[in-house]
């Protein structure tokens, strides 16, 4: 890729077209981003993959009401949040863009299985940008194999305007791909996860981007073949480095390892040990995350689909300025304290969904150009 402008450009029989898609790392100046929708969400398919993912109460009550809508409650409280999360952006001159919205309740099949959808709130695990190029990832969550075709009107209009579209093999998600009888390692126990290597599968949050450095958590999503095959497309130019996790349900990167600006990463402290972190860190910061603000909502504590260091899950709009959950004053006060500019915002209610701002979220286009951050 091109490291002396600002945007790449695809040569077609009418000239260059300027890419519509340009995102190298973290925390570039944000001009372009799409946003996820509440529209039609359902409780996800009863699969072993999911429910090793989620937090107990959560994977209780994912067996009990999966293949149906959410309740109206959570539903309400979460759009309220993200309506204003997008008013935002939009209010710091960030262009949004936005899914189709789907009925997820359609029941749908392969050869091998059948499974109705989940939600597209989280365009973050779907696709993957590096660069001008947008890569469909091949998840394993049966419920999410479909899910980016809510996204196809905006690939093709980015294709069309001179973006790469990818797509990485389709998986099978047969039961080969899934250890027998797996179940979540207990306290002290060694980290083991769900996935065998029988296909290459993994969601794109597993991964960060610092230029032509990228880095990866290998989790219950994500397994080494997934890696490989990112590694092997992106080819010898970048480098792909994989950071240990210690979680014993890993899932996505985003509330491990969290790359905030050049030179700055911040770490989950119960997660990761920073004397293993890869040596092209040695120079850099390294920001342990304070322990989150207790979430007292009974509601969320059993709905969560997410753990308690979502705290982490922030959205960069540059090298200062961050999006970070208002209820978290710990993160905040942390942040002011590491020089960065918070900017306070409620997402909270959007974690029986997913996520919050990083996972909601696919910064599509950032003013920045390739580069090698590190040394």
């Amino acid at each position: 890729m091109p490291t002396s402008a600002t945007m790449t450009t695809t040569t077609t029989t009418a000239g260059p077209l300027a890419s519509p898609v340009n995102s190298h790392t973290e925390w570039d100046p944000l001009e372009e981003i799409i946003v996820g929708r509440l529209e039609g969400a359902t409780i996800p398919s009863r699969h072993p993959v999911v429910s090793c993912n989620v937090p107990r109460w959560g994977a209780a009550l994912q067996g009990l009401a999966a293949g149906r809508r959410y309740p109206r409650t959570l539903v309400r409280r979460a759009q309220r949040e993200l309506d204003r999360f997008v008013d935002l952006l939009r209010s710091l001159g960030v262009t949004v863009t936005r899914p189709d919205a789907v009925d997820h309740r359609r029941p749908f099949a392969t050869p091998d299985w059948p499974a109705r959808g989940f939600c597209n709130t989280c365009p973050r695990d779907s696709m993957l940008v590096v660069g001008d190029e947008i890569i469909e990832t091949p998840m394993a969550w049966p419920c999410r194999y479909f899910e980016t075709h809510s996204y196809r009107g905006l690939l093709k209009d980015y294709f069309r305007r001179g973006a790469r579209w990818t797509a990485a093999p389709r998986p099978q998600l047969t039961d080969e791909l899934y250890e027998d009888d797996f179940r979540v390692p207990g306290p002290g126990e060694p980290v083991r996860r769900i996935l065998t290597e029988f296909e290459p599968v993994f969601d794109a949050a597993d991964f960060a981007r610092a230029g032509y450095d990228l880095f990866v958590t290998r989790s219950n999503v994500t397994n080494g073949m997934g890696i490989e095959w990112v590694r092997r497309h992106l080819g010898p130019r970048y480098r792909v480095h994989e950071i240990e996790s210690r979680c014993r349900t890993p899932m996505h990167i985003d509330t491990t390892f969290v790359l905030l600006a050049p030179g700055k990463v911040m770490v989950n402290p119960e997660y990761v040990d920073v004397a293993r972190l890869p040596a092209v860190l040695r120079s850099w910061d390294v920001l342990v995350a304070p322990e989150p603000d207790p979430i007292h909502d009974p509601l969320l504590k059993v709905a969560s689909m997410c753990g308690r260091w979502l705290s982490m899950n922030v959205l960069m709009l540059d090298e200062k300025r961050v999006i970070v959950e208002r209820h978290h004053t710990g993160m905040l006060r942390a942040l002011e304290r590491w020089g960065f500019e918070p900017v306070p915002c409620d997402l909270l209610h959007y974690a029986p969904f997913g996520g919050s701002f990083h996972c909601a979220t696919l910064d599509v286009r950032r003013r920045g150009v390739a580069r090698s951050v590190l040394s």
